[in-house]
């Protein structure tokens, strides 16, 4: 079948968006998504094709476990609405996103005591900057967090730098999380996080698959955390997929974005229970991709992107 390209609205707007966009490939092995974010340019969308052709040619490796533990995401959002998600969520561990904007530490610290009243004293909360504080900001919002949530489970890329990361790392005593410093580093494999953080952050999307970031579990030698790059449930089933496979789980895996969108592509979303999602063999069927189908505009962008960015993996492997 030919890609198909969606556009779905977000339930809250994340990461700056409104609207997630992407493409869905068929093949033998099921299907993949293609969904780098509009502004990663073609080398770093590369890896994203690698994993959508992953779940097309090659399907995924045996799981080690039939399901995982799943976060509750709350975005930057009331205290109120905040207490909703958590409620409805059914998880014991949330994710809060925070240093949404500049000056935002107030309501993030009124936002994480709202997720600690409607969580109770026994569940996990991290919380997520995408390394936006400089070091001294990070040390003062972390402390500052940490009281507010009644002890935090870790700080998710405080900084953008990994040596910001083990920075802060030296000065607090929560621990430090590292995502983008890995994902986006030019040889994930390489990247000698251990004495800069506690807990690696893994998306098999950006990592290029499920068998690339085992690898990068693998080197990198910390407790992971499989977390989703808000994809439909195509590409979110390749993330269940790397948190089924990996050897160990110590936490629960950001997975549970599905909530964020306002539809998905397939008829049976993939939707925690309970806190827990099933790991399943093979990509869902995306029955429903033409309830959100892209505008014609929108269509030629995706399909444009995706030749570029086939023909510069060709070029670079022949």
């Amino acid at each position: 079948m030919p890609p198909a390209v969606y556009a779905i609205p977000l339930t809250t707007r994340f990461r700056g968006i409104t609207v997630r966009e992407g493409l869905l490939l068929d093949g033998p092995a099921g299907w993949g998504e293609f969904c780098p974010f509009p502004e990663y340019d073609d080398v770093e969308s590369g890896p994203w094709l690698a994993a959508a052709r992953e779940a097309t040619e090659l399907g995924w490796p045996e799981p080690v476990r039939d399901r995982v533990p799943v976060n509750c995401i709350v975005p930057a959002v009331s205290p109120e609405r905040a207490q909703g998600l958590v409620v409805g969520s059914g998880c014991g561990t949330v994710k809060v996103k925070v240093a949404d904007a500049a000056g935002s530490l107030p309501a993030d610290l009124e936002r994480v005591a709202a997720v600690r009243d409607a969580l109770g004293p026994a569940g996990a909360i991290r919380v997520d900057a995408n390394g936006r504080w400089s070091v001294d900001e990070a040390v003062a919002a972390i402390r500052a967090l940490d009281r507010a949530a009644g002890g935090l489970e870790y700080v998710e890329q405080p900084c953008a730098e990994l040596a910001e990361l083990a920075a802060v790392r030296r000065r607090v005593s929560v621990r430090i999380a590292a995502d983008e410093s890995i994902r986006r580093a030019e040889d994930p494999l390489r990247v000698a996080v251990a004495g800069a953080a506690d807990v690696a952050v893994l998306k098999c999307a950006p990592l290029g698959g499920v068998r690339r970031a085992l690898a990068v579990a693998q080197a990198c030698g910390l407790p992971c955390v499989v977390s989703s790059a808000l994809q439909t449930s195509v590409g979110l089933a390749a993330e269940v997929a790397l948190a089924g496979a990996l050897p160990e789980l110590e936490f629960a895996c950001g997975l549970g974005t599905g909530a964020l969108l306002a539809a998905d592509v397939v008829s049976a979303p993939l939707t925690p229970r309970d806190g827990w999602l099933a790991v399943l063999r093979r990509p869902p069927v995306p029955d429903l991709a033409a309830t959100v189908a892209a505008t014609p505009d929108r269509t030629r962008w995706w399909l444009d992107r995706l030749t570029r960015v086939a023909q510069r993996h060709r070029a670079r492997t022949s």
